[in-house]
């Protein structure tokens, strides 16, 4: 028999697949639909081990539901605009769209070799025209439905991108850049949002209605982050101002003994005195040249007195009002009523700077040193001393809306969308700013705004589309004079907001999306991507869509029915990946040296649960390659195989081989469905190894319908995970089409019923564990099975089992040392 060659067998069916097409869509009425998405990629040049751990999986997904008879949409496209291109480009000295196609061209034959299914068909780039001629029209919609607006405020910038940032692009407790990681400063900007805060409540609402991650929903209801609360006015003495700010806690409003205001609120001008003017001033300064992460840092707490008092609401007393850094604008109201008794930076700056502390509340257990910021009955509080928090809560916001100084008020953490970058590659907002006529639409006829892909594009903090006046100038669409463009871009999480409904027809130019298509295909029935897009991409996707919902027709206010994110791929030292570590393993030199395709793509699906992660060994990595040289060879010899007399138990032989047969198929097929693929391709491995047993005893031969079923249900079970060489040997066997448009295989539900026997697993004579197993294990099978439980595994790391005793169907003792 020939030599396994993954080489040229992987690009010989390469080769095939693209000249047949048998990966294209099929829109038969008669077939169920399945729309299969994995999160398009950046086209970086580089198709790392990542890029192929999160992409496999979709890609079995989708064979295996071609395979199940459905209409299948697995399609691939490229989020081509952004920073990472523009700054790659600048650092190469050649124009970022010239990098990104060269990129996307790069990345296609890596996909290629990679043998994955998707449909070249569908294949949209965010950075053509025809793509983001409809970002721009989308744009244009929220604007008309008054969803987008303009703004001038201090906005998070970022030094090194030269870009303003959304609040979501603003991450960890040092508050820095999502995308550099440099410290985020604040800046007075003028800039296009989206009003994402008026489907705060729907987005919190319909993730009841999605098969999402607990984890990522709760993600995306922490940064909305609703609150039940009251907005409180505090009255400045002396003065018509009014300061109001909102807490939570409202049942400690008698214990409010001061006020601090942002520096930068803009009532702090008015309320200083003369005297304080001067140390006013100076802290503001101060204050300015701070980013959020100084401000909020755990140091000591700074901050000057106004010279003014507001006044207590509810018991007329008067209390200074303070400027400090620890409070920002940009949070809340930018004020707080502080009540240092009951909170920690209060009570730090309170006493810094000898103000009253008093207790207001006070648990009804043990006492507890101040501050307290538990539940309890609340004391000095005159008329409501002795309720518990949660009633006082009531009763105190009641009396203050009914004096006009206060009510119930429901807060969200979520603050709007701010689109517009200072930066060029990416799609130009769609806007003409006239002197007569003001903020003008570029009308649809007119779209889309073409980029100029040849500018200079250093970024300087202003967008480097201002240098060109062939851009810039223009005639207003209402009275045609003399107009300007905007010159800032759209953020590509616009771009990426959408692009799930323009695959079904990425070349439709009637509309953002073909309604005929996107009625049949969606919303998505399994999306597949990183945790890390919880916030950013799948909350923009899901505001994006419900606005289509209510004003494009959509039929559908969830994009994604179903979501489920990949752990992560760590190198053989189990630490991410990465350059300076010198842990990367390349996908290319894996291939070239001999592995293929396959065994890779078997290997990391193999390593553990998905959705977990693990490291990638180039050990494990051989011993799949061996495993898939072990069913070559199996097929092979089942080839070659003579007709033989029976044996004398050969009825007893092939009812056994057709049982395992059916459990390896139902085994394999519900640990698919369940993305369980690391026990899918377990128990294919288990079932190589029962064959190899049973040839011994049991010669395979081509005139056995017995081993032939076997055979071939290995390869179909086998071909998602393997497709190129389970292609060849389909073929060799004399399959009449593709593999991978063969029927899945069927399990006989009568031979799934077994004797299940429990098994004690000692480790040197101690129970740890008790284990269920079919019964009739032999001695390798039982210890294969055992080292899978967690607790077994866990104590057998690093230490040496000397020996191993088996008492069948009943105990198995690992003997250590």
């Amino acid at each position: 028999m020939k030599l396994y060659d993954p080489k040229s067998i992987e690009t010989k069916w390469q080769a095939v697949w693209t000249d047949t097409g048998i990966y294209r869509t099929d829109s038969n009425p008669k077939k169920p639909y399945y729309y299969n998405l994995t999160m398009f990629p950046y086209p970086s040049g580089d198709l790392h081990t990542g890029h192929w751990y999160a992409l496999t999986a979709p890609d079995v997904l989708a064979r295996y539901q071609r395979r199940q008879g459905k209409n299948v949409l697995f399609p691939m496209g490229w989020d081509a605009f952004g920073l990472p291109a523009e700054n790659a480009a600048l650092k190469r000295n050649i124009p970022p769209a010239e990098w990104t196609r060269s990129n996307i061209a790069s990345m296609k034959v890596q996909l290629a070799r990679m043998g994955a299914s998707f449909d070249w068909d569908k294949e949209l780039s965010t950075a053509s025209p025809e793509y983001y001629r409809w970002t721009q029209r989308l744009f244009l919609l929220l604007h008309e439905k008054g969803l987008a607006y303009r703004k001038e405020g201090l906005q998070n910038w970022c030094p090194s991108c030269q870009t303003v940032l959304a609040n979501e692009q603003v991450v960890g407790d040092d508050h820095h850049c999502e995308r550099c990681g440099t410290p985020v400063i604040k800046k007075e900007l003028e800039q296009w949002f989206f009003k994402i805060t008026d489907y705060a409540d729907r987005l919190l609402e319909d993730l009841n209605e999605i098969d999402w991650p607990e984890k990522v929903k709760t993600m995306q209801v922490n940064w909305i982050g609703r609150s039940e609360g009251a907005k409180i006015s505090f009255a400045v003495a002396d003065s018509s101002e009014v300061v109001e700010v909102y807490t939570t806690r409202p049942d400690t409003l008698f214990g409010a003994t001061y006020m601090v205001l942002a520096p930068e609120h803009p009532l702090v001008d008015t309320l200083m005195s003369q005297e304080q003017a001067k140390a006013v001033v100076q802290y503001q300064t101060q204050a300015a040249r701070l980013s959020n992460v100084d401000r909020m840092s755990e140091g000591e707490k700074t901050g000057v007195f106004t010279g003014a008092y507001a006044i207590n609401p509810v018991n007329e007393a008067r209390i200074p009002i303070w400027i400090a850094d620890y409070v920002l604008m940009d949070y809340g109201t930018g004020a707080i009523m502080a009540v240092p008794a009951h909170d920690e930076r209060d009570y730090q700056f309170a006493t810094k700077f000898e103000l009253p502390i008093v207790q207001v509340v006070e648990p009804t257990g043990e006492a507890t040193a101040l501050p307290f910021s538990g539940e309890g009955q609340l004391i000095n509080s005159s008329v409501y001393d002795g309720m518990v928090s949660n009633e006082a809560r009531i009763a105190i916001t009641k009396a203050l809306q009914r004096d006009g100084t206060g009510k119930a008020t429901t807060q969200y953490k979520l603050r709007d969308w701010l689109i517009s970058r200072q930066r060029y590659w990416g799609a130009p907002i769609p806007i003409i700013y006239c002197d007569k006529c003001g903020t003008v639409p570029v009308p649809e006829d007119q779209l889309p705004v073409l980029l100029p892909e040849d500018v200079e594009f250093e970024p300087t903090g202003k967008s480097p589309l201002v240098a060109r006046e062939d851009f810039v100038s223009t005639n207003c669409p209402k009275c045609d004079a003399p107009a300007r463009r905007e010159v800032d871009t759209i953020d590509t999480f616009v771009d990426s907001s959408w692009y799930y409904l323009r695959y079904p027809n990425p070349h439709y130019t009637e509309g953002m999306f073909d309604p005929e298509e996107v009625s049949e295909w969606l919303p998505v029935d399994h999306y597949m991507g990183g945790i890390e897009h919880a916030i950013l991409h799948l909350l923009y996707s899901r505001f994006i869509t419900k606005v289509l919902y209510d004003h494009a027709g959509l039929e559908f206010s969830e994009p994604f029915k179903k979501l489920s994110n990949q752990g992560m791929i760590l190198g053989p030292d189990g630490q991410k990946m990465s350059k300076s570590r010198g842990n990367v393993i390349s996908p290319d030199e894996v291939i070239d040296s001999g592995y293929g395709a396959d065994a890779f793509r078997t290997h990391m699906l193999f390593i553990g649960p998905w959705t977990d992660g693990g490291p990638f060994t180039t050990e494990g990595l051989a011993g799949t390659y061996r495993f898939i040289n072990r069913i070559w060879r199996l097929v092979g010899e089942y080839q070659d195989g003579e007709a033989t007399d029976k044996v004398d138990n050969q009825s007893e032989l092939e009812t056994a081989l057709i049982t395992h047969t059916h459990r390896t198929i139902a085994k394999v097929s519900n640990d698919i469905e369940n993305m369980s693929f690391n026990t899918a391709i377990a128990a294919l491995m288990e079932f190589t190894n029962y064959l190899y047993k049973q040839k011994e005893v049991f010669q395979p031969t081509t005139d056995n319908t017995v081993w032939k079923d076997a055979i071939e249900a290995l390869l179909l079970l086998l071909a998602p995970f393997a497709p190129h060489v389970c292609e060849e040997l389909w073929s060799e066997l004399g399959g009449a089409e593709s593999i991978h448009i063969a029927g899945w295989p069927v399990w006989n539900e009568e031979y799934l019923t077994e004797e299940m026997v429990t098994i004690v697993v000692q480790i040197d004579g101690k129970v740890r564990a008790q284990i269920s197993a079919p019964a009739g294990l032999d001695q390798t099978e039982t210890e294969e099975l055992a080292r899978q439980d967690a607790k077994i595994s866990k104590q057998l790391e690093d230490v040496t089992v000397s020996k191993v005793i088996v008492v069948s169907d009943r105990l198995i003792n690992f003997v250590i040392g």
